[in-house]
């Protein structure tokens, strides 16, 4: 069973769609299911996490510095076919413990971000474990309309773009590795859905209803436009030394026509998708 201070923040994180508040207010955090290594039984733990691009998301058996692995460690070792929450979508995950020049790698790579992570390994001599987590099986958020669905699709965008600009505003002159890797995920992440969108929703809708012909046309052109943004971004943060400040010029410039379209495709498509349209 979760303590009452885990279970307050899984409350409010399946009750807000992943947004919580107190101490992890702004910060990326799953829900992660594993099976007790002793017991059998199913437990929840909330757990901070790393985007690692499209295939993959990292976590951190830190607990906070302790001298022992936290318990969904070691459960996960023994079993690792877990089930990860991230406020949008559900699915299940298999759990490999990084080792050697990859571990180091990626720690390194978090503590450049987060200096945390570094007081954490400084409390023990236990080597803190990193975890990549890769899903196995995707499928729809679970929502109560396909609109709901959708709604909740933008919204994990809108999150995500806030959160890299608030790591761009508070890096130094050049852009972390941790941070290029949040960039290059989110911008992955929407080239998947407006490709998905386009060969799927948008095809179903204008053969059902051939008079939003001109709405889908806009809306595909302003696919096309977020993916040339989206292309300047990559290119920027993908250069030896990337520039802070161009990249945050970047950043606002895709979250301003980003912001802009997913207005529109919410008003034009929800009541649609939810039958009142």
């Amino acid at each position: 069973m979760p303590n009452d201070f885990n279970q307050q923040i899984i409350d409010e994180f399946r009750a807000n769609a992943g947004r919580v508040g107190g101490p992890f207010e702004g910060a990326r955090l799953i829900l992660l299911t594993t099976t007790g290594a002793r017991t059998g039984t199913r437990h929840t733990t909330p757990v901070a996490y790393l985007p690692d691009g499209g295939q993959r998301i990292l976590v951190i058996a830190s607990a906070a510095g302790a001298d022992r692995h936290p318990q969904w460690y070691h459960n996960l070792v023994a079993d690792p076919q877990v089930t990860v929450e991230d406020g949008t979508f559900t699915y299940p995950a298999r759990a490999e413990v990084l080792t050697g020049a990859e571990r180091d790698r990626l720690f390194a790579r978090a503590v450049e971000a987060d200096p945390g992570w570094a007081d954490y390994q400084a409390r023990t001599s236990r080597v803190i474990p990193v975890v990549a987590l890769y899903e196995q099986a995707g499928g729809p958020p679970e929502a109560s309309s396909w609109g709901a669905a959708l709604k909740m699709v933008h919204d994990a965008f809108r999150r995500e773009l806030a959160m890299i600009r608030a790591e761009v505003d508070r890096s130094g002159p050049g852009i972390g590795a941790q941070l290029r890797v949040n960039c290059l995920t989110v911008c992955g992440g929407l080239e998947a859905h407006h490709r998905h969108e386009d060969d799927g929703m948008f095809a179903g809708i204008g053969a059902q209803r051939p008079d939003l012909a001109p709405v889908l046309d806009r809306l595909r052109g302003e696919h096309r436009r977020v993916a040339e943004l989206v292309a300047q971004l990559q290119q920027t943060v993908n250069a030896e030394s990337a520039d802070r400040d161009q990249v945050r010029a970047q950043v606002a410039r895709l979250v301003a026509d980003l912001e802009a379209h997913l207005a529109y495709e919410e008003e034009q498509l929800i009541p649609v998708l939810d039958g009142v349209g």
